[in-house]
């Protein structure tokens, strides 16, 4: 298992490789300046001396395999550089924001487990009832719904009802529960909803194909209790692509909270990625393209380790 973990974690080297030299040179072949934008954006008379000294501060004079250079040499260091922007370091921008995602990704992620394996186990035991009509639906109805308009709904819902909005200014969990969740299961929810459709749609259908295996007719035929032919049998087997999806939805949900962040007015990683495009801000993009890249590989590494824990027939050499 060791060596097997190893080995993933050295082929994740060339993967990021490949990821920040797409990125790097695809946002140089966009359109647009950061220095314009940022000096001349609101109408500023600045000299086309100024401009070329403030991209010689930031580099952008120099060649390209030159400015690619010394980014990658930055990373390896773990110096991901200055915002071209607000002039901070990029390290003090992420992490200021990293937090408050994380903890709506990881409480949506948490929210759509609880809510999916129940309905998807029930849909599939009682297939083709109302109970699995009534499941589908719901399900059907997270996927068709997009999370910002529900937020929107949830907002407007919570203002109609009972006169409340979540609150705007963000507390850290550790200063106050109470107003940490009060605002930010909100946007879990909206996240969680269409995250839980996914998982339980997969899984309905994965638990009808394995219970129609035949070691499960043949569980069956010596005896055994259907819940422990479920349990025992079924779900380990049945629950290996769900995992999957699983990983993967938690790591769409920390690149894709922009539009549920600006709903609920949350200063989180996905409206800084929003406003570093907005802005043309280079080494931010980069940053944050490189933060889902090895988000996604630390996710499918564990995905993978995590089967051999759940189907002990499967082991990793």
């Amino acid at each position: 298992m060791l060596r097997y973990a190893a080995k993933r974690v050295a082929f994740m080297i060339p993967t990021l490789v490949a990821v920040a030299l797409l990125s790097f040179l695809m946002l140089r072949v966009v359109p647009g300046d950061v220095v314009e934008v940022k000096l001349r954006s609101n109408g500023g008379a600045v000299t086309t001396e100024v401009l070329n000294r403030e991209r010689e501060r930031l580099g952008l004079n120099k060649p390209l395999p030159v400015q690619f250079v010394d980014w990658m040499a930055g990373m390896a260091r773990l110096d991901f550089g200055i915002s071209m922007w607000t002039g901070k370091p990029i390290t003090q921008e992420i992490s200021v924001r990293l937090g408050l995602s994380m903890q709506v990704a990881l409480m949506a992620a948490l929210l759509a487990v609880l809510v999916a394996v129940p309905l998807g186990t029930v849909s599939a035991l009682f297939s083709g009832s109302w109970i699995d009509y009534l499941v589908r639906f719901i399900t059907i109805a997270g996927l068709a719904v997009p999370s910002f308009w529900l937020g929107m709904l949830i907002i407007l819902g919570l203002l109609a009802v009972f006169h409340w909005s979540p609150p705007v200014v963000y507390t850290p969990f550790y200063e106050n529960p109470v107003a940490n969740l009060s605002q930010l299961i909100w946007p879990a929810l909206a996240v969680g909803y269409r995250s839980s459709a996914v998982i339980a749609r997969l899984l309905r259908s994965s638990i009808l194909e394995t219970l129609q295996e035949d070691y499960i007719r043949t569980a069956r035929a010596k005896g055994v209790y259907e819940r422990l032919v479920l349990m025992r049998h079924a779900m380990p087997n049945a629950l290996l692509p769900a995992i999957t999806v699983i990983g993967l939805e938690f790591a769409f949900l920390i690149g894709g909270l922009m539009v549920t962040e600006q709903v609920f007015n949350l200063n989180g990683v996905g409206r800084l990625f929003v406003d570093a495009v907005t802005r043309n801000d280079f080494t931010l993009i980069q940053t944050l393209i490189m933060l889902v890249a090895l988000l996604f590989s630390v996710i499918n590494l564990g995905v993978d380790l995590l089967y051999g824990i759940v189907d002990p027939r499967i082991r990793h050499r």
